[in-house]
Parts: C-alpha cells; structure tokens; sequence
C-alpha cells in the first residue's frame, strides 16, 4: 500500500517541520518542495537536510517513515549519511569556519551531557579520532566546539564518534538549541510526574504495614501491599529511572566511572533485593524508598536544569538579536523594495529599518533621523540619537523613525559576530580550577563506591536486614555533581551578568585573575583618553594642504587612533599613491610617494630619516605631536588634542581604594602623560615607551610576584597584552588587540571595568562557597549514611539539595549586574 507524502504531516500543517517535528519559531521561513509541494522547515540545518534528500532522489524516506525523526536512524537514514550531507560545503556555511588553509572549526549542539564526565568523555573520545586537532566542550551550555582536518577525516565521521558513545550532536542554531532545550524540559517533566505518582501510590501501601502491630496483617495481605507496590514501582525503575542506567551502563562499558553510576547502582540494588524479597515471599522490600529517591533526585536534576538553561540563556540571546529578514532597496534611491534574507545581504546595500526592528548589518546611515538603542554592546539602556553620516552596528534597535543604512559589514563580519565568537570562545575554555574540579570529582566516584561496598558487608554481618538500604544510601546521599557544578555554573552565570554590564569576558581564566590582580596599569592614549584626537595645530614647510595629503596617504589604511585622526584631517583631498608601505609598531608608517622615502609618527622614528630637527619645530609638552619627514628633510608638525574620559578619575580613585596599584604606560610624550596623570591622581606614570619597553615593565611586575591587569588601545599595545596576567581591550581598539585581550570594554565608559572587577571578586567568594558547602556536605552526609543514620528517600533528598543549592547560589550573580 503506497502512502502519501501528506499523510504523516498534512499540508496544510505550518507549525511544525516537516523533516524533524519540531515547533517552528515565529519569524523562521525556511521551505523545501517537496514532490511539488511546498513544505515548512524549522531551521536552515533541516531545509539543508531535506534539500539533499529531494536531490539525491530519496524522497520516498517521507513516504515509509513511520514516525517523527526521534531516533538517529531515522533522523538521518543510512542512504543519506553516504551521501555525506554533513561533509557539503553548503550545509556546512552556516556553522564550519575555515582556520587556515588545513583546518576546519564547527560549532555542535551535544545531546545527552548530564555531567562533568559526559564532558571528559566526549572531549577525549574526539581527541582519540584520527584528523581530530581540538575539542572543547561546555558542561554549562552543551555546545561543543570540534577542530579537524579535512585531509585526514570528514565533518561526518566526527559526528559518527559522537553517536557511537551514545551521544547526539546537532549542527549549532540558536533556535535549535531553544527546541532541544524545550523538549529536554519536557521530557524531564514526564519522568518526575510519572516518578511522583509512583512514589504516592507506593506509600498507600507501604504506610500500613508500618503502622501495623504483630499479628494485625495475615502473611496474604502482606503478599499483595508487595505485589502491589511491585507493579507502581516497575514504571518508576523503567521510565523515569531509565536514563540513569543507561548513562550508568554506557560509562562502564567505556571503562569510565562517571556520576550516574553509583546512582543506577544503589537504584538497581534496592530494587532487585525487593524484587527477590517479593518473589520468596520473605525479607525486606524498599519499594517506597526507591521510588522516592527516584522522585526526589529527578526534581532536584529538573530545578537544576531549569536554572542551568536560565543562566546561558544570556549568551544565546546574542545569537537571537539578528533578525532573519531585511528590507533591501532594489536600486537605491529608487524607493522600491525587497524583503530578502540577511544571509543574502552584502557590503554595499541600502537598506530600510522601520521604527522597532533590530538593525541586521553594520553600516552607515545615509537618510532619516533616528533613535537606536545599542544596550547590547554598550550595557547602556538609553538609546542613542543617529542621523545620515552615523554609524550604526548590527542588533542595534530602531526606535523614534525610519532609517535607510548602506551596509559596511554583513554576517560574521559584523562586530555583533565577533563578539559572539569571542564569548563562545569563552564558554569553551576550561579554567584550571574546574579541571581541578573534575578530575577529584571522578576520583570521588571511585572511593565512593569502595566505601559503599564496604558498608554492605559490614552490616551484613551487623544487621542483615539493613544492609542493602544502608548501601544503597551510601552510594545516593553523596553529591560528585555539587563538586563539579561548583566553578562551571558560577563562571557561566557571572561571564553573563558581565556581558550585561559591558565587559565581555573572551578567556576562561579571565574572571579568577580579574578579581585577584593587584597591578592595573593603563594606556594613555584611547584608554585613558577619549580616543577622538583633534588636529589643533599645523606647523608645516612649506604648504600646510600638502603636508596633510601627503601625511593622510601614508595613514589612509591606518587602524591606529593618530593614524586614523591624521586620515580623518587630510579629508577629502586627492591623495597620491604610495608604495612600499610598512608600519613600525609603536613608532609609525614610511612609505615611497612619487618616488621619495617619507615616514610620519614620532619625533625619533622621523629624525633617523629626516635628519636633525629644525628651528621652525615648536615641542608642545602637553599635546600629542606627530612628524612628517623624509630623504629630503622635515615637512610638517601636526599637534593633536585628547579629552581625558569623563569617568577615568573616578575609576583610577576606585581601584586604589581597594589596595591595588595603578600605573600609566604610554608612548606619548613624557610631558603630556604626566600631564594626563596629574588630571587623574595617578603617582606613576610613563611615557615615550616603545611596545618592548611597556613589555619589559609588565614583565619586570611579575618578577616581583604582582598580578599584573593591563588595560590599552591600538595595534602597539597587543605584545603587552599578551604578556599581562589578565588584559583589558576597548571595545573602539583595533582587532588585533581585541582579540590578544582577555577582556573587551563594549561602550565608551571605563567604569564597567571597576563593576567587573567587584562581580569578578563575588564570583571567586560563590565558588568557594559552593565548594565548601560541597566538601562540608559529603563529609558528614556519607559517614552518616554508613552509620545507617540517613535512609535512601533522605539520600535522595540530600543529594538533590545539594545539586540544587550551588546552582541557586550562582544564580544570586545575576543580580548582581549593577555593583556599586
């Protein structure tokens, strides 16, 4: 009998993929036709999917599945894995990265993580596969990020190793992750509910036959409470405890002792010893106690993946703030329009943003006048007034009217995209202190069980009848999961609430040596500073318009601050090619004009050219001073004026109040550094320092054992970035030392450095107050148990408590998002 392709899904149904089932989100309009028919798609991985399917003649997968993708088979049928759908260069766009020319990157959702040896697991498995370079897997978000080479293995393979541990991975899509996150909630809830109503019933019957005297129930009666509660009991062990057994049993069979073993183990014990004890007809049945631990231990693991999923939603959010669709003018300034995708868009189009949409490129506005608010890369509410001329970035929302923007940069060249990979390189980093974490929280499982089995035979000879209920609450009432959630979720939850008050948090260790650094020192110039030189004065021999264009075409493709203020001031003028062009960090550009060698930036790097200086050269000690001179001589002088930032003092005050010192670190002139350093109350400042002589004193600091927090601008400042314990880039600076930072300033204001630095510390206090609750628990919680002080249902309760109470503590770092 032949099916039809609608007789699974109907047509006409629009709120549910046709490949995978799931809810479609609002605003997501992704398609396949399907045998002439138009069918819904949830994301861009299922149409990429269905896509393959249709072209490689297998659409009579729709006609003979029989259910909803659910398993792995029928998900990804065996015809189209040899397709290598997952290894097309199409699928792989919107999620795969080129590092290199020999390398490959790609971002994966993991179903099935549980716990800290769910990572370590994946995380070595992956590193065993040939091809594979990286592997780097959050426990917070379940997002995994793989590394391999193309040469050696495919994308596909890597995705089979994951499957053959018992794990499902997914190409990484932010309303991916929402759905799985949602049906992972559902099915949790399933199980508790089904646990719950196991454990009522269960106790109807286990109540009587403890109340009752000897000689009150007749050995019949007694017969069908066990028989009875047997019956409540199985859906209980089968369904609700299902998963634990079988993450139990797949980390044996891998050799591996992870979290959920001594649960499966104490669960199975009780049960199979009351099972035995029903079938006989005599000795002690725990019934109550198992469905019960079951019951408590499942809401504890649900309230904490409820709170789990709350505390990265921060970080996915980002993913959302892009909206799918744009309103593209067909041939600007022609007022016909076409809504078309934002993947679709490219540097160049002319777009309109209606009052209430979210900006989808980085670009330039070119008419109307506008509010935007930009919180999510400023950390600041208040929206931001924009006309023709202003720039605009990608996420930004409209608000008062509408804008027409010409797009500079789209997709993951915009700065939304790069701040998303900065926080996502983050979240996969493992700071030593969770690694420290995990590896005694696996070495904790082992002595665990030891101590369990010794407890049973113990009492097997104390008291047999308490046996078994003894070892199985030796085996539950410990916490390894408290020990390893400790430091993940603490740092997830604070990387967040920094993110919301504008201080992007790139490198895993940056928060744990943010809090303890003693040292803070400070560029000058775009740190300190405004960044927004003015050219206040021309000294020039012997045209002042021709020393500019000659000045701005040595700095037109310049990312220094100086460079782009001398750019910015040579204007409109035709400027002349150069060649030979070649940048000196920290000193500045030469390059050959018509022929002749000149150089522009500072007074050494010119006069090495241009020979000794001339009478005409007025030194100002105060302002900025840059040169332009060649073969032929000097040619110009050009003084530049800074505004010192508004809230600088107060944050400089701020620091040195709590014990740390602060110390400028410039390669301005000595005279208008210290002058910058009077302004702000700072004792040591430094200037004319080259990149190596900043270097030099960060390194001569860490000698003297300080921890050392550097905070600068600009391409000269990367080397000393590197070099600090912990480095802080403003968000204004060049890539290139955004990238070498640990931690990025998003808006204008240095104060969200000081709020980090008072979170970083709350932080660090969270986590040893987690740890310490974690330790002090299992130290009184286990020898209790072997005292055969603590029952299995009071096992389960402590266990799940503790779980509960460090996710709950770390959740207290989301308020903390305005520090005084």
């Amino acid at each position: 009998m032949e099916h039809s392709l609608s007789e699974y899904r109907p047509a006409s149904d629009l709120s549910h993929c046709y490949h995978c089932g799931l809810p479609i989100a609002p605003g997501a309009v992704f398609q396949v036709t399907i045998a002439g028919v138009a069918r819904p798609m949830c994301c861009a991985g299922c149409e990429a999917v269905a896509q393959a399917i249709v072209e490689g003649g297998l659409t009579e997968y729709y006609r003979h599945r029989d259910a909803m993708p659910e398993s792995r088979r029928e998900a990804m049928p065996l015809e189209i894995e040899q397709l290598g759908l997952f290894d097309h260069a199409e699928f792989q766009k919107g999620f795969v990265r080129a590092i290199g020319e020999d390398e490959r990157e790609a971002d994966l959702i993991l179903e099935g993580i549980t716990c800290a040896a769910c990572v370590w697991l994946n995380e070595q498995h992956l590193a065993r596969q040939p091809g594979v370079t990286a592997v780097q897997v959050n426990y917070a978000t379940r997002r995994a990020r793989v590394r391999w080479r193309p040469a050696e293995t495919k994308l596909s393979e890597v995705l089979a190793a994951i499957a053959s541990i018992g794990y499902r991975a997914h190409p990484y899509d932010a309303g991916k992750s929402e759905q799985l996150a949602q049906r992972e909630r559902r099915n949790a809830l399933w199980r508790l509910l089904v646990a719950g109503f196991g454990m009522m019933q269960v106790m109807m019957y286990a109540y009587p036959v403890y109340i009752a005297r000897e000689g009150d129930m007749t050995p019949d009666i007694l017969a069908l409470m066990r028989w009875a509660s047997l019956v409540l009991t199985l859906p209980v062990v089968l369904y609700s405890a299902a998963p634990f057994f079988q993450r139990a049993w797949r980390d044996l069979r891998l050799r591996r002792l992870g979290m959920d073993v001594p649960v499966a183990i104490g669960v199975g014990a009780a049960f199979l010893a009351s099972l035995w004890a029903t079938l006989v007809g005599g000795g002690e049945v725990y019934y109550d106690s198992v469905t019960m631990f079951v019951f408590l231990l499942l809401c504890g693991r649900f309230l904490e993946m409820v709170a789990r999923q709350r505390a990265v939603r921060g970080a996915e959010e980002l993913a959302r703030v892009v909206p799918a669709f744009a309103e593209r003018f067909i041939a600007w300034p022609e007022a016909r329009t076409e809504e078309v995708p934002v993947m679709s868009l490219a540097a160049g189009d002319a777009l309109r943003v209606r009052p209430g949409e979210a900006i989808p490129v980085d670009g330039v506005v070119v008419e109307g006048q506008s509010e935007v608010n930009e919180s999510w890369l400023t950390g600041e509410s208040r929206a931001i007034a924009k006309q023709a001329g202003d720039r605009v970035a990608c996420g930004g929302v409209n608000g008062a009217s509408p804008l027409v923007v010409r797009a500079e940069h789209v997709g993951e060249e915009t700065r939304i995209a790069s701040i998303r990979r900065l926080m996502e390189r983050a979240s996969a980093e493992r700071p030593k202190i969770v690694e420290q974490a995990d590896r005694f929280a696996a070495r904790f499982v082992f002595v665990l069980i030891i101590l369990a089995v010794g407890s049973g035979i113990a009492w097997w000879f104390i008291d047999p009848s308490r046996a078994i209920w003894i070892f199985a609450s030796v085996l539950v009432v410990s916490c390894p999961c408290a020990l390893s959630l400790a430091t993940p979720v603490a740092l997830t939850v604070a990387t967040d609430a920094l993110a919301r008050i504008g201080l992007l948090v790139t490198r895993g260790h940056a928060i744990e040596t943010l809090a303890r650094a003693d040292l803070f020192a400070f560029d000058k110039t775009g740190t300190l500073t405004t960044g927004r030189l003015t050219l206040v004065e021309t000294i020039a021999a012997p045209d002042v318009t021709d020393a500019l264009r000659l000045a701005g075409a040595l700095e037109q493709a310049s990312e220094h601050l100086i460079g782009r203020a001398i750019a910015q001031a040579a204007g409109s003028a035709r400027l002349p090619p150069v060649e030979g062009l070649r940048s000196v960090a920290g000193r500045g550009v030469e390059g050959h004009i018509n022929g002749r060698c000149l150089r522009v930036g500072n007074r050494g790097f010119v006069a090495e050219l241009a020979g000794p200086a001339p009478d005409w050269m007025q030194e100002d000690a105060v302002r900025t001073n840059v040169y332009l001179g060649g073969e032929g001589g000097w040619l110009a002088q050009f003084m530049f004026d800074d505004d010192v930032r508004e809230d600088a003092r107060d944050v400089v005050s701020r620091i040195e109040r709590d014990r740390a010192r602060v110390v400028i670190l410039s390669g301005d002139m000595p005279a208008a550094v210290e002058a910058v350093a009077r302004r702000l109350g700072v004792s040591d400042a430094r200037g004319g320092l080259l990149p190596e002589g900043k270097h030099a004193a960060v390194k001569s600091w860490q000698a003297e054992g300080r921890t050392v927090a550097m905070v600068g601008d600009g391409i000269n400042d990367a080397p000393v970035l590197a070099q600090a314990h912990v480095s802080v880039a403003i968000g204004s600076g060049t890539e290139l030392a955004r990238t070498q930072a640990d931690l990025v300033l998003l808006g204008e204001a240095l104060l969200p450095l000081w709020k980090g630095r008072l979170l970083a510390g709350r932080t660090l206090r969270v986590i040893r107050q987690n740890l310490a609750w974690s330790f002090a628990y299992n130290i009184l919680a286990i020898p209790a148990a072997m005292l055969g002080w603590v029952t299995p249902w009071m096992a389960g309760i402590g266990m799940s408590a503790s779980s509960l109470l460090v996710v709950l503590n770390a959740l207290r770092l989301r308020r903390a998002t305005n520090p005084r």
